[in-house]
């Protein structure tokens, strides 16, 4: 148990937070229009599924409260 806690685990945490900072140091090598941060949209149809004629799931709703699941009917 002494060996864990005297080795192992320190060395655990500084692999982890030497791969955060290879992670986060990466973002220098890639191209200028990657480096960006990603643009935010507002967009009504994320987060909806469906296989084009009816809707399975949603989770936009449409200014109501309602939140529908798995609406399947026949047609």
């Amino acid at each position: 148990m002494v060996i864990i806690r005297q080795y192992i685990a320190p060395l655990l945490a500084v692999l982890v937070f030497s791969l955060a900072l290879v992670a986060v140091s990466a973002r220098i090598f890639l191209p200028s229009d990657m480096a960006a941060p990603a643009p935010i949209e507002e967009n009504a149809d994320i987060g909806r599924w469906g296989d084009g004629q009816e809707e399975l799931f949603s989770l936009a709703q449409p200014g109501s409260l309602s939140f529908s699941l798995l609406t399947l009917g026949t047609k």
